[in-house]
């Protein structure tokens, strides 16, 4: 008789999707449907779409078992930095988009120097970037805001795809939209049914149906939900499609490439890796560089989304950044974690931030349960490998 199949679906992967799903619905109940009309949500990605780029590259060092501190700092001086170029120097926006890019990369390469070529912990030279960079973005700023900038800056942090109004003036329905939930759903199911072929294939273990049903069912609600609040405010943000970009390359880069899997290594245990012949310090080097790159993309789109360069900008991102990747499934030792759970992760705190808003909690309450969330997010990840253990 042949043996019943297990529930093998991964609750890790998966929790963390449905704690996002609770926790917005409570929000919406105690916000009394605040938390879930069409502006809401465009503001849930105008707002944490810098921390989402951040997470991005924060993965990539917590995967080490290390973070960057100094994001909050480089975040802020390279939006101060492109404020001054496009004010007071009257330069093109583009151009100095790709200066401060350059910039960005020039921070990272210095942690990576520190970190990589002279083995100092990442921990103290993060720290002393963080007060390096604050200092510099007062001294850059003179300690005032810098604005207001140029349209052709602020689309990029503040602007939109053109629309295709289906609807009316006062109830419009963007049909760029819903066409790309249409791809979007399709894709989801043409690659699990690749996914369900390939393990077939290598007669590996393949999820229930109704398992897969549920699945998608979940997956599909969210994305539908998500286009069709767009698609009746204003369409799709341009920062999202940035933000959809630099996902799927780094999604990509973690979960198809050599170089991912040497991240992968480095984090699960070091010595085996120099031992199997990878570049330690080139790794270091490599990872600090992409983060300042990432804090230069950040940093421009937090002064588009402001329309100025402010001193305190960036302030506190570093802790909503890496406890996105923490949140998200991130092992606090390294070696653990996807690009997918850092956006999942991010939205979570996007989320806590919005609905605590809407409700009328004060910051310092904000920060108590930002806390207690996180250290929830650890203690359970902890706890469940020393069961398994």
């Amino acid at each position: 008789m042949e043996k019943k199949q297990k529930i093998n679906i991964d609750m890790k992967q998966y929790g963390m999707i449905v704690a996002l799903i609770v926790i917005f619905i409570i929000f919406n109940i105690l916000s009394s449907g605040k938390n879930a009309t069409s502006m809401n949500i465009n503001n849930l990605i105008m707002q944490n779409s810098y921390v989402i780029i951040l997470a991005v590259g924060m993965l990539l060092c917590v995967l080490t078992g290390n973070v960057d501190l100094g994001v909050g700092s480089s975040v802020a001086l390279t939006g101060a930095i492109c404020a001054i170029f496009v004010i007071d120097y009257k330069m093109p926006v583009a151009l100095a988009f790709l200066i401060v890019l350059f910039i960005g990369l020039f921070i990272g390469m210095f942690e990576g120097f520190f970190i990589a070529a002279l083995g100092i912990p990442p921990f103290i030279v993060t720290l002393a970037t963080m007060l390096m960079g604050r200092g510099l973005t007062y001294i850059a700023l003179k300690a005032q805001t810098k604005g207001p900038l140029p349209v052709n800056y602020t689309k990029i942090g503040a602007g939109y795809l053109p629309t295709i109004n289906l609807g009316t003036k006062d109830a419009p329905l963007d049909l760029l939209c819903i066409l790309i939930a249409i791809v979007t759903t399709i894709f989801i199911i043409l690659r699990e049914i690749k996914s369900i072929q390939t393990n077939k294939k290598f007669n590996f273990n393949t999820l229930p149906l109704w398992q897969v049903i549920l699945k998608f069912a979940v997956i599909i609600s969210i994305v539908w939900f998500f286009f069709l609040k767009l698609a009746t405010y204003r369409g799709i943000p341009i920062v999202l499609v940035l933000m959809t970009v630099l996902v799927g390359i780094y999604h990509f880069i973690t979960s198809k490439t050599v170089a991912g899997r040497q991240i992968y290594a480095l984090g699960g245990n070091a010595k085996a890796a120099r031992l199997s012949g990878i570049n330690i310090k080139k790794v270091y080097f490599l990872i600090y560089t992409n983060m300042g790159l990432l804090c230069a993309v950040a940093g421009i789109v937090l002064s588009a989304r402001n329309a100025s360069a402010t001193p305190k900008a960036g302030d506190g991102f570093e802790m909503d950044a890496i406890a996105s990747c923490y949140i998200g499934g991130a092992a606090t030792t390294g070696g653990i974690g996807t690009i997918v759970g850092a956006v999942v992760g991010a939205f979570i705190m996007g989320i806590l931030n919005n609905g605590m808003s809407l409700i009328g909690w004060s910051t310092d309450i904000q920060k108590v349960v930002k806390g207690l969330v996180l250290l929830g997010a650890v203690t359970i990840d902890l706890l469940s490998k020393r069961k398994n253990n």
